[in-house]
């Protein structure tokens, strides 16, 4: 039986190096599922790498067909965002183990549609003063940053991945982001573990 890890956390905690790191290691052999945005593209972004990017008509395409497994929306500084999930046939689970980057709402759906016992969290935490830091160093080498954004979602965190929440969703296991090589060593050996259970 085949699984889906899902990395959650707040905002800059590493999630993406982290997930890239894990893709790229040979041992665990997991393949990416790509999630769909209707925001703007980042700069160093590539389409079909970290997000498909696309406009609502698509995103209410996907829904009239049954196609969306969850979707996220967030009032930005700078219009409504949509983040969502879709079952495009990029998830084979007779085959191959898989990995995503979502919320923990995400998270939730998205073990709600596949099973339970198929989809495993991985939460990642990092102390808030270097998520900080770290969140303006991103936006300080954007060309347009975006520093409003950039407060609304750190201010969000909070309330998105309350303690209660993380219980509420059967996170236990949490992965702190002290040295990044560390942290991806621990998370790559969770995942073999899960899957010799």
């Amino acid at each position: 039986m085949h699984h889906i890890f899902c990395i959650i956390g707040k905002s800059s905690t590493g999630k993406d190096t982290i997930f890239k790191r894990l893709l790229e290691r040979e041992d665990l052999g997991l393949l990416n599922i790509i999630s769909y945005t209707t925001r703007p593209i980042r700069e160093h972004e590539v389409e079909g790498v970290e997000y498909f990017f696309t406009d609502e008509a698509a995103e209410d395409a996907f829904e009239k067909e049954g196609k969306l497994i969850e979707k996220r929306s967030y009032d930005t500084f700078h219009g409504r965002w949509d983040y969502f999930t879709v079952d495009d046939g990029q998830v084979d689970l007779a085959r191959h183990d898989y990995l995503i980057i979502g919320t923990l709402v995400s998270f939730q759906k998205i073990a709600e549609y596949y099973g339970k016992d198929r989809v495993y969290p991985i939460y990642i935490e990092v102390e808030d003063g270097i998520r900080l830091d770290r969140a303006l160093l991103r936006e300080h080498q954007q060309t347009e940053p975006k520093y409003e954004e950039m407060c609304r979602r750190f201010l969000a965190d909070n309330r998105d991945f309350s303690e209660k929440k993380l219980v509420e969703a059967g996170v236990g296991k949490r992965f702190y982001n002290h040295r990044i090589d560390k942290t991806v060593d621990e998370i790559a050996e969770y995942i073999l573990t899960m899957r010799r259970d």
